[in-house]
């Protein structure tokens, strides 16, 4: 997954890989209509939806987790 994505993208990405809205909610124990109000992956869900879907962290929140260099 590349660093430079939209958050939009990924956001469907997120969803993608949960299972839909209804079961990444049921995963996460919240309303799938929370998820469908999100703008970008809310701060305190970061680690549990890279638990479930296997997206890195700096990917979901560059903002929060910036990618580390290369080497």
């Amino acid at each position: 997954m590349k660093p430079y994505r939209s958050r939009s993208e990924v956001l469907a990405s997120v969803i993608e890989a949960g299972g839909g809205p209804s079961e990444l909610g049921r995963r996460l124990g919240i309303a799938s209509q929370s998820i469908s109000e999100w703008r970008r992956v809310p701060a305190d869900r970061v680690i549990d939806i890279e638990r479930i879907t296997g997206i890195p962290r700096s990917v979901l929140r560059p903002d929060l987790h910036p990618p580390e260099p290369s080497r």
